[in-house]
């Protein structure tokens, strides 16, 4: 059964050089990389705040991978962190020798970055459809409480995390099924915890990276992590389990927390971890975010009986939306390899480069001796369309090598890499496929990224 809408026309509100859908890591790098380039850029996001996984889901571990041989790109990636320690949006992340983005401070951050930019936002806007002149994208159709408005621009930069553009305008994507798929996640964040009690117990029962190999999970290093401290929680868990608070077949949950507070909080409770959740599919999304608050409550529960410190925990807040690590990817014009992320790789068309930090799909590598890959240029380009560029977690690649650029700092990296070359092709009416390498190196050397 089908219904077919009536043609209508739909009232154009605004043109811009560059359009980018989606204001997560990877979108805010590229509106904010393409405007300091000095192009117009609007910024459509669908929720009511900028940041993405930092803000809507709660993801505060920007770059816990850090440690003191870790090289990085820097650029807007790093500037995330700095602005939000100004602005008092940050504390010492607790694993690493990064700081802790903190997701409600993180949206008046993110606010002032798009105002000093001059950056149009258009927050509360879900992209619905892109417009097609033939093989080429002209501008993208979203649906408010406005109706459906028109946007045309000259480069659209797909920053939806799914792929969503590439995939509607006809570029061909890799889906794996559901249940090859990293779990997803529902983060929270707690109140209530006594933080000399907890952090003596953290002391005195120190956990390891090794620890994650737990339950379900087994997780491969290459050795030298094993030893390394990790903010891990498992034994409340276990406990519960043999309890009856936690049903015994449900092993899943453990995890890591952010920071404890002296106010009592404990921040960016990753314990939640949700197989078989393909986060295009809305159906899945409804049933896990209902069952990840349910499973979140059971993990409070726990920590409340069998952790110490945490006697009088409460629920202080969820995140606004389910965190996804994982679904459509573009066939790029080059896809990332388990053998670049692993060995170090080198391109020619670098426009930055990420620390050999790999976390997914079973596999931790930390980056403790300053070994970094390139990322290519070629793996934000899409096959088949005209006028569009991938940003996030969407660029092309195997499992192994999404295991590494899907993570939010490496989005960035790749963000801010499309912002300018999407600027530069406007301005010199390139295809972004021809787009000149050397105009877009310079621009990144100018804005701080180191690429080789």
């Amino acid at each position: 059964m089908h219904i077919t809408e009536p043609a209508r026309q739909i009232d154009v509100i605004h043109t811009t050089d560059v359009l980018v859908v989606g204001a997560g890591p990877g979108g805010l790098a590229a509106a904010l990389a393409a405007a300091r380039a000095g192009v117009q850029v609007t910024l459509v996001e669908r929720f009511g705040c900028f940041g993405g996984n930092i803000t809507t889901v709660g993801v505060e571990g920007f770059a816990w991978y850090r440690h003191e041989k870790t090289v990085e790109a820097n650029g807007i990636g790093r500037e995330f962190e700095d602005r939000a320690k100004a602005m008092g949006a940050a504390v010492p992340e607790s694993q690493s020798l990064s700081y802790e983005l903190d997701s409600e401070g993180f949206k008046v951050v993110a606010d002032q970055l798009v105002e000093e930019a001059g950056i149009t936002p258009m927050l509360h806007r879900m992209f619905v459809a892109p417009i097609m002149e033939g093989d080429r994208i002209t501008g993208i159709i979203t649906e408010s409480k406005a109706g459906r408005e028109a946007i045309l621009c000259k480069v659209v930069i797909d920053a939806t995390g799914d792929a969503d553009i590439a995939h509607r305008a006809g570029a061909p994507v890799t889906h794996p099924p559901r249940e090859e798929l990293q779990a997803a996640s529902v983060m929270f964040h707690v109140a209530g915890v006594d933080k000399a009690r907890f952090m003596d117990d953290v002391r005195e029962n120190p956990q390891t990276y090794a620890d994650w190999s737990t339950g379900e999970w087994t997780v491969e290093t290459d050795g030298k992590e094993d030893e390394m401290f990790s903010p891990f929680l498992k034994k409340p868990f276990e406990v519960a389990r043999d309890a009856g608070v936690i049903p015994s077949d449900l092993t899943t949950i453990a995890g890591t927390w952010g920071a404890v507070h002296d106010s009592g909080e404990m921040t960016y409770m990753n314990l939640v971890h949700l197989g078989n959740c393909d986060g295009t599919d809305p159906a899945d999304l409804t049933h896990f975010e209902i069952e990840g608050r349910r499973q979140a409550m059971m993990a409070i529960e726990a920590l409340r009986r069998f952790a110490p410190g945490c006697q009088e925990v409460r629920l202080r807040n969820f995140g606004m939306t389910l965190g996804v690590r994982d679904t459509r990817k573009i066939d790029a014009v080059y896809n990332m390899t388990e053998n670049d992320v692993r060995h170090e790789a080198r391109f020619e068309d670098s426009i930055g480069i990420y620390p050999e930090f790999i976390d997914g799909y079973g596999i931790l590598i930390l980056p403790t001796t300053g070994r970094y890959m390139h990322i290519p240029y070629r793996s934000l380009l899409p096959k088949s369309v005209k006028g569009l560029l991938v940003a996030g977690r969407a660029t092309g690649g195997d499992r192994v090598a999404h295991a590494a650029t899907r993570n939010m700092a490496c989005c960035a990296v790749a963000g801010q890499g499309a912002g300018i070359a999407a600027a530069q092709a406007v301005k010199s009416n390139a295809e972004l496929d021809m787009v000149d390498l050397d105009a877009v190196h310079k621009e990144l050397d100018r804005q701080g990224v180191r690429r080789l």
